[in-house]
Order: C-alpha cells, then structure tokens, then sequence
C-alpha cells in the first residue's frame, strides 16, 4: 500500500518551510515501520523505491514546484533511475533522506537521493524527472522561470553525464532477441 500518511504528514512539514532553490540538499527523516520489511527483514527494495517519492515531494514543496505545477496544471514524470543499494535497513531504524536536483539539461531535471542510517549511506538513487503539459515535456528552465525559486547553476557532475550519455545507448523500445552468452555458445 502506497504510504499516504507518511506522504500526509511529509506535505505538512513541507509546506510549513520557507522557499528554497531547486538545487538545494534537502532532508527529511522517518522510521522503517514492520510493514516497509520484506521476509529478509529488512525495508524492501521496492518499497525503499517508494519512500523516495516523499523525499522529491518535500523538496517539490519547498522549491516552489508543486503550487506552480498546480498553477501551470502541469504534472510530473520519472523518466530513468539507477539505484544504488549497499546496506540493509532494518525495522525502527532511524532514516534520513537527503534529496538534490543536481543538474537539468534541456529536458530533464536530474536528483540524486540518498538514505542514510545512523551517519551511513545505505542507498541511493539518480532520478531523471521531467515536467509536462498537454503539450508534451516542459524544459526545466521554463519549470524555473514559473516558479518563484532557482536554481544555482552548476556543470552537471561526470557521473551524472556518463549515466545520460549511457541511456543513449540503450535500446528502445526493448527488444526481444536473445542474448547468447559467449560461454554459452562455446558449449554448443
């Protein structure tokens, strides 16, 4: 079940904050709840997935984007992630959630997220987030403009840049020719 109270209570804070840039590191934090587990009992991937939904929510808030898109009636849409998982979150662990636009381009906002326990990284995810409209995907600069925020400009990181210029090269739509191992023909 998709976590609305959590989301209730992550709007509330949010709107009560003042007005920050969209490339600010924001922060909230919350608890892994028995029912965020799976049978390894640990927070599931799916639903650390979820959760991060709320980090962008509150940074969406605070940025000045959610009550422009309301403005604009505009929405919002994930269009890539890579995620990061290095260590286990357990029930009643303490988390926090750091969220940061760190780069747009043409199209695309990029936020890099991340859920720390206890002074540790535990995972991590590279978002790439669009706005849209009737008429398609709304540049970020536009999205920008519209608000009464900003954004400190800054040169997308390497990393970030190496994910884009990877996605390029992979196929869409997938395909459904079978990959043959070169052991796999060898033994053949």
């Amino acid at each position: 079940m998709y976590p609305f109270f959590r989301l209730a209570k992550t709007i509330y804070n949010a709107r009560k904050q003042t007005l920050v840039s969209y490339s600010h590191q924001d922060e909230i934090e919350f608890y892994c709840h028995p029912w965020d587990i799976d049978m390894f009992m640990e927070m599931n991937n799916g639903r650390i997935l979820t959760l991060y939904d709320l980090g962008r929510t509150a940074l969406g808030y605070k940025c000045g984007l959610m009550s422009t898109l309301k403005k604009k009636r505009w929405g919002l849409v994930v269009a890539g992630s890579s995620v990061r998982y290095r260590k286990r979150v357990r029930m009643f662990d303490k988390i926090t959630m750091k969220t940061q636009c760190v780069a747009t381009d043409d199209k695309w906002l990029y936020l890099e997220q991340s859920m720390w326990v206890e002074g540790q990284p535990c995972s991590s995810v590279l978002i790439r987030a669009g706005v849209t409209s009737k008429n398609g995907v709304v540049p970020p600069q536009e999205v920008i403009s519209a608000s009464d925020s900003s954004f400190d400009h800054i040169t997308m990181p390497q990393w970030v840049k190496e994910w884009v210029d990877s996605e390029l090269h992979r196929p869409w739509p997938p395909t459904n020719d079978q990959v043959i191992l070169s052991s796999e023909a060898e033994v053949n």
